[in-house]
């Protein structure tokens, strides 16, 4: 699969700029852990309305949002894979961020989330976007693949790097 045409550099970020504050004094954990996880589906969501075809900024944030309350799409070794079909995706999107820090985004291993792939498609577009969610769950299972996302420049170089990898 051929994941690379589908993410330009308009559609990375390198450093997350989403800052969580620690839980206050007496705040559930759950509740704070929701809550700073709509702030990184903000600015992700942020990413895709600016450099793709959404049609409702709030309602598909809404829609990431709602879905990641089912399920956390953390799947481990610092990696997320939030992921929807939606009338509000124009076309199949994808973004890719990265943060140095992490995010504690509700991990099957607990860990801190650093690599963020964020997938958006019309309801109608399932071949394509299990297609590429399938591809991109398989190369990111190679730590070294992970460890040069960590650590690239530039955008270009993300790119290069999930091209080396198809």
């Amino acid at each position: 699969m051929n994941i690379s045409r589908y993410i330009k550099e308009s559609l990375i970020r390198l450093e997350m700029t989403t800052k969580i504050e620690p839980p206050e004094e007496g705040q559930s954990i759950e509740r704070w852990r929701m809550e700073g996880k709509r702030l990184v589906l903000s600015e992700l969501v942020d990413l895709l309305n600016e450099n793709a075809r959404v049609g409702n900024r709030n309602k598909l944030l809404l829609d990431f949002f709602n879905r990641e309350k089912k399920a956390s799409t953390a799947i481990g070794h610092g990696v997320a894979i939030p992921h929807i079909r939606t009338k509000h995706a124009g076309e199949f999107m994808m973004a890719f961020a990265r943060s140095t820090e992490g995010y504690d985004f509700d991990s099957l291993d607990n860990e801190p989330t650093h690599l963020f792939f964020i997938m958006a498609a019309p309801p109608y577009d399932d071949a394509l976007y299990l297609k590429v969610f399938k591809s991109l769950a398989e190369m990111l299972q190679y730590e070294s693949f992970r460890e040069e996302l960590m650590s690239v420049q530039s955008e270009g170089e993300v790119i290069r790097v999930i091209k080396a990898m198809e």
